[in-house]
């Protein structure tokens, strides 16, 4: 089930219904309407996907440093002004069996379409350790930007060794007296610009080839338990809080058996982002790919839109 969050005027049909209002879905919007074809995305509670958890973007072109929140609202106002409309609800079915396909609403409402992009993302990827569920929100955070004004003056763990993680850990590094990184290498996976910024950080210290087993406190997080995998030592490390950035999953599920995906569950597509069922498109974090970034899903939801309307519409 994906939750999207709506306007009481929507229609039952539209040329082009995009799932998922974040980069990708609003760009997909904005290129349906300028093709003339009527369009509704299904959104979250807030425009612009992780976008919203991103403090800083410095590599979207054009913009050597935006907000987060203010790129996608800028997004969602570019596609409103070519006619895009935006709706909240939760999908929690769709039918692609036929040429006019079917979105399922909480709400009630059912809205059909000639086609569905699918924008849906990715959510973070869990520990999955004992007391990690238990102290979401109490310490347990998947999102600096977020949370991390929680924890000035205080000393937090950050789990994960990539370009995230890293952005995170800077982040963070401008908050709280000391930054932990655990990572379960020896190296980082970052982009070389981002693991430099993080070495020159006093604050910001590396746990080098080691996991956590465990995430212990009362009412919050008081201590993370690490493991080093190379010489099986268990510490305990006092902490105010824990981030964890360790990938995301793609949020694909109620989409399983209408089109194909690859072993992660990401969707596959071919060069114009059609999936195997004509019709169906899928852009940004959800399909199957090796680079996830805004600019990334902003040039697949252009795709999938123009190729759509020249040949669907056309």
């Amino acid at each position: 089930m994906f939750f999207v969050g709506g306007e009481s005027n929507v229609k039952d049909y539209y040329d082009v219904v995009v799932i998922g209002g974040g980069p990708g879905g609003m760009s997909a919007a904005l290129y349906a309407g300028r093709a003339g074809l009527s369009c509704l995305v299904i959104e979250g509670n807030s425009t612009g996907g992780q976008m919203n958890e991103t403090d800083i973007i410095e590599n979207y072109p054009g913009f050597e440093e935006i907000k987060g929140p203010v790129l996608g609202e800028k997004m969602r106002r570019h596609a409103e002004k070519f006619g895009a409309q935006f709706h909240t609800a939760t999908v929690i079915d769709a039918d692609f069996s036929g040429q006019v396909k079917r979105v399922f609403l909480d709400d009630g409402k059912v809205i059909s379409s000639e086609v569905v992009i699918i924008s849906t993302g990715a959510s973070h990827r869990k520990l999955n350790v004992p007391g990690e569920k238990e102290l979401s929100g109490k310490g347990v955070s998947y999102c600096a930007t977020c949370d991390g004004h929680f924890f000035k003056g205080k000393k937090v763990a950050l789990v994960g060794g990539g370009d995230t993680a890293m952005t995170e850990a800077l982040y963070l590094a401008n908050l709280v007296d000391e930054v932990l990184v655990i990572h379960r290498r020896d190296k980082l996976r970052a982009t070389k610009v981002l693991q430099d910024r993080a070495f020159e950080k006093p604050n910001i210290k590396f746990i080098w080839n080691s996991i956590v087993k465990e995430i212990k406190g009362s009412d919050k997080v008081e201590k993370v338990v690490v493991e080093n995998k190379k010489t099986g030592e268990i510490t305990e490390l006092e902490v105010d809080g824990i981030f964890i950035a360790i990938g995301v999953v793609p949020n694909s599920g109620i989409f399983k058996g209408k089109v194909h995906m690859d072993s992660q569950g990401y969707i596959v597509t071919d060069e114009n982002m059609e999936t195997n069922v004509k019709g169906v498109y899928a852009a940004g974090d959800v399909r199957s790919k090796k680079l996830r970034q805004v600019v990334t899903a902003v040039a697949e939801g252009a795709i999938a839109a123009s190729h759509a309307a020249e040949t669907y519409f056309g």
